[in-house]
């Protein structure tokens, strides 16, 4: 028998409305939308006074498996991605082996399906050494490639500073390319200023002049006079200054769009001034900068010419992150709370609960081809959220479900709640409590 579920009385947030209804749920998918559903065999949950939102879908995460699982693995992570809303995610190349040829791709879709309670996707890891390999293949089948945090293993991996094998790349490649967007060259010159001044031990406030708002800039506005030549897509990943927000159009649907970009939670919520308080906690690549570039990605975000939400999700231990300045590792976990961030935003009056479901949903679903998720719709996936505007809490470490166990968040008040998370019909998040008695499902794309 079909296991149904009806949601009712809810506000239905989607597609640029919000219309109080019902959501029946059979199995894996959203069977009727409507009023006054009649709840024949189906579990009810009653939505008065709540919010229904389509599944979150997180473009860029480090969920660390293979090889780093001492900082998070799929399991850990999935059940926080769940339980702050996220029902899909798309996890980057940066992992021991990293992900540079089908056969790693392949055994990390095993990996994911096995563990994580919420939906994966992989982007292909490209750089110099795997270039001639990756143009051989069928491109158009995957999400994208990306060079992200492939820099670490090895100088001279970011394609913004390759623009021999970002153009041949971009000119052949049937994907979308999505880089990490600074000149390292730029980067190497300011360590170098503030090394001889400071020796290892430089005060983290200058990470925002060390990863500069130059060498952001420079490397984003050379990617995309490259992109152009070719009429290639490319995707500039985690966006971190206000100047760059003026390198992208809003004047076309993202449908038309071949250059996009996005903006992660944590480049919205902090700002310079919060090192002080924080230090290497909220070490980040590209740095967290200044107040007016937080308000600039934000009306940019809210003006369409950035595209989609991430988190780029990046769990280290603390031990890993309370160190001198060039030992800290960069990167935080964020996934449990990028949704009450954004709402905080929605709260203070900043962006509306539509345009938020458009950037951490829809957009996402659109930019990527993702079939039969990011929205409300009949017959569509039912990774569904249920969200509850008026329940206060104060985020402290024993709550977070991150392996590495802390949060630069501690102490921070949110105002709104994810009661239930859905993924493929499942409830396999209920007022805290998770159901990891089914997995996730790999993302599919969607045909032409």
């Amino acid at each position: 028998m079909a296991k149904r579920t009806l949601i009712k009385n809810i506000q239905i947030v989607n597609e640029g409305t919000i219309t109080c209804g019902d959501v029946l749920i059979e199995d894996s998918y959203i069977l009727s939308i409507g009023q006054q559903i009649p709840a024949d065999l189906a579990t009810v949950i009653d939505g008065t006074g709540k919010y229904l939102i389509p599944g979150i879908i997180d473009g860029q995460v480090h969920f660390r498996e293979p090889g780093l699982t001492h900082k998070a693995d799929f399991t850990s992570e999935s059940r926080a991605a769940v339980a702050g809303g996220i029902t899909s995610f798309i996890d980057m190349p940066n992992t021991i082996p990293n992900v540079l040829n089908l056969t790693t791709l392949e055994e990390k879709n095993k990996l994911a399906s096995a563990k994580s309670i919420a939906n994966y996707g992989f982007f292909l890891g490209v750089n110099g050494d795997n270039l001639e390999e990756i143009l051989k293949l069928d491109t158009s089948s995957l999400l994208a490639v990306s060079d992200d945090g492939l820099y670490f293993t090895k100088k001279g991996n970011l394609l913004a500073d390759n623009p021999a094998i970002l153009e041949r790349l971009l000119a052949n490649c049937k994907s979308i390319v999505a880089i990490h967007s600074e000149k390292e060259q730029l980067v190497e010159a300011n360590e170098s200023i503030y090394r001889e001044k400071y020796g290892e031990d430089v005060p983290v406030e200058f990470h925002p002049l060390i990863r500069s708002e130059k060498a952001c800039y420079e490397a984003t506005k050379n990617a995309i006079a490259i992109a152009n030549k070719y009429n290639a897509r490319l995707h500039i990943l985690h966006l971190t200054t206000e100047a760059e927000t003026h390198l992208f159009r809003n004047d076309i649907p993202l449908e038309e769009k071949n250059i996009t970009t996005e903006v992660s939670v944590h480049h919205l919520w902090f700002s310079d001034k919060d090192y002080a308080r924080l230090g290497t906690l909220i070490k980040w690549n590209p740095a967290i900068k200044t107040e007016k570039d937080k308000i600039g990605l934000l009306q940019a975000l809210v003006d369409d010419r950035i595209d989609i939400v991430t988190t780029d999700h990046a769990p280290h231990t603390l031990a890993e992150k309370q160190q001198s300045y060039f030992k800290a590792m960069s990167g935080a976990p964020i996934i449990q709370f990028s949704l009450n961030i954004m709402l905080e935003f929605y709260r203070r009056g900043l962006i509306t609960l539509e345009k938020i479901i458009q950037k951490m949903s829809h957009n996402p679903a659109i930019l990527y081809g993702i079939q039969n998720r990011g929205f409300i719709r009949e017959g569509y996936y039912a990774d569904l959220v249920i969200v509850d505007l008026n329940a206060a809490w104060t985020v402290t470490n024993e709550c977070v479900l991150s392996k590495c166990a802390w949060t630069p968040l501690l102490g921070t008040t949110f105002h709104a709640k994810v009661t239930h998370t859905f993924v493929n019909g499942h409830l396999v998040y209920n007022n805290g409590q998770i159901d990891e008695s089914i997995k996730g499902l790999p993302l599919t794309k969607r045909s032409k």
